[in-house]
Order: structure tokens, then C-alpha cells, then sequence
């Protein structure tokens, strides 16, 4: 493989209800597939509210991999409509379905349609810490300085 080439590793999905979509690429080069409402009726998300929506899908990753839920950056953009647990995990032992929590942080009410495109899915490797406990920690420049600390605003 050469540098620029894209990794594909397999991923088994399960269909579980008729409205189901499978999670699809919307460019050649797009790191996260978009993931499909499966809903039989339009739902409504208020101003402030949140609402877990289904796919319809479960999934099945190799061991090593995790699927990572994130919201549709149109979707945020246009409408305030957001993931609240960004970026969702899904654990490769995970076999139920996929369901997505969006929050209206806009000022209209949002309707989302039977198939509508509400998050994207993006399959990364997983790293594992091997957790080590000490007494005391190495120092660094930054030391315990917490949240702002750094400058960046």
C-alpha cells in the first residue's frame, strides 16, 4: 500500500427492520459512511431536545476496530442538529442496533423523514492502554495547569 491508499476492513450488517439502509460512502475519499433514520413515521426534534433515533442496523467489526457515531456536518451547520454523546462508540463485541441520540441546539423545530441521513459512522483502530499504577509522574512543562491553560482560545 502506498501513502493516500485507503484501508478497507470488513463489516458485517444486519438488516432489522424493513427500513433499514445500509451505511453508505458519499465520496470516494469519505472517511465516515452516512447512517440512515429507520423510522416508519416522520419524527420531530423541538428546540432544545434530544431524540434517539434507530438505523434499523447492527453491525459486526473484526476484533481491534470500533465504530466511532458522529454528527453530519450539514446537518449541524444548517439546522443546530447535533449528537450528544460525540463521537458514539461502538465496541467490536457490540451486536445490537445502532441507534443515534441528536439534539436540537437550533431555534426551529427539525423533522426528520423516514431515510433521512442523520449521522455518519466512521471505523477506526482501537488502542488499549496498559494502565500502570505509580506514585509519582514524570514532569512536563504544563504540569497540572487544567482547562485554558495552554493560551489557545
Amino acid at each position: 500500500m502506498g501513502a493516500g491508499d485507503i484501508i478497507h476492513t470488513p463489516v458485517k450488517v444486519e438488516k432489522l427492520a424493513p427500513t433499514a439502509k445500509l451505511p453508505t460512502y458519499g465520496s470516494a475519499e469519505a472517511a465516515g459512511a452516512d447512517l440512515s433514520a429507520s423510522l416508519d413515521l416522520p419524527a420531530t426534534i423541538e428546540p432544545g431536545q434530544r431524540l434517539v433515533v434507530p438505523t434499523g442496523i447492527a453491525i459486526e467489526l473484526l476484533p481491534g476496530f470500533e465504530a466511532q457515531v458522529r454528527p453530519r456536518s450539514g446537518l449541524a451547520a444548517k439546522h443546530g442538529i447535533t449528537i450528544v454523546n460525540t463521537p458514539g462508540t461502538i465496541d467490536s463485541d457490540y451486536r445490537g442496533e445502532i441507534k443515534v441520540i441528536l439534539l436540537n441546539t437550533g431555534t426551529e423545530a427539525f423533522q426528520i423523514e423516514p431515510g433521512d441521513r442523520i449521522a455518519q459512522m466512521v471505523i477506526a483502530p482501537v488502542i488499549r492502554g496498559a494502565f500502570a499504577e505509580t506514585d509519582e509522574l514524570g514532569s512536563s512543562d504544563r504540569g497540572t495547569a487544567g482547562f485554558g491553560s495552554t493560551g489557545v482560545k
